[in-house]
């Protein structure tokens, strides 16, 4: 009888143990983001994850209670990643549209951004009549492929709508003159031309405004329900508006 009783008390803090463990596991966001992307998400120069996105997911998870883990994933495949648990949320200057909306649950929108037309400072691309015949990049993957598809007319006089990995190759094939233009988020474009003065210009013309909200998945709805108050409070009590200030110089939350 003692024997059972023991094996049964064994049994009992095994269980118990079992438990804390997933209890701690629930104590941490995995937040899944594009670590290429500035100025909301990006490497310095000592390979550390920072970025805009980065210090405000660390104010939310500190509110949390939770610790937060940054985790790189291709982000062409980001949905995958969410819904297969990889990653918790993705924050990384993600755009809020109706087909991500059949897949993933948002926050309110936090900040509003344009597709933008970059090209070379010499370039006779004036606007986006001017793109008819010229091959024009893309990130894979990205809002910017959306919102140049969406104007079809436009799209269909190209040469080529040509999709590289990150903004940064695109970039750099631009600058090598393999690019008449690239489409790109307004918020990354110009934080990579004020690093290059001179090298680049932005056209008048755009492929339309969007707005950037965290993604969840679906049935996360208690997490998107927290998540959203300490937003919610972060903006009400300044904590955005400095975070924005130190990145941008100026309170670009919406």
């Amino acid at each position: 009888m003692k024997k059972l009783v023991a094996a049964m008390l064994v049994l009992l803090l095994a269980g118990m143990l079992v438990a804390g463990c997933g209890g701690t596991d629930k104590k941490k966001i995995v937040v899944g983001l594009d670590d290429n992307f500035p100025p909301m998400g990006f490497r310095d120069d000592k390979n550390n994850i920072v970025g805009f996105d980065v210090d405000l997911a660390k104010e939310a998870a500190k509110r949390l209670g939770m610790e937060v883990e940054f985790k790189p994933i291709d982000w062409n495949s980001k949905e995958a990643e969410l819904n297969s648990k990889r990653v918790d949320v993705l924050w990384n200057g993600l755009t809020i549209t109706e087909k991500r909306k059949e897949n993933i649950s948002f926050t309110k929108p936090y900040m509003e951004n344009r597709q933008i037309i970059v090209v070379a400072a010499n370039s006779p691309v004036k606007t986006k009549a001017d793109l008819a015949g010229k091959v024009v990049g893309v990130q894979e993957g990205s809002s910017s492929v959306e919102a140049v598809e969406k104007d079809a007319a436009v799209l269909k006089s190209f040469k080529e709508l040509k999709k590289f990995g990150d903004n940064v190759a695109a970039l750099m094939d631009l600058k090598a003159g393999r690019l008449d233009a690239v489409v790109v988020d307004e918020i990354v474009g110009r934080y990579y031309i004020a690093k290059k003065p001179g090298e680049y210009t932005i056209l008048a013309d755009n492929f339309g405004s969007e707005e950037y909200g965290v993604g969840l998945r679906q049935d996360d709805k208690e997490l998107l329900s927290k998540l959203q108050k300490v937003m919610d409070e972060m903006k009400k009590d300044g904590t955005s508006a400095k975070i924005s200030r130190q990145w941008f110089g100026e309170d670009i939350v919406k």
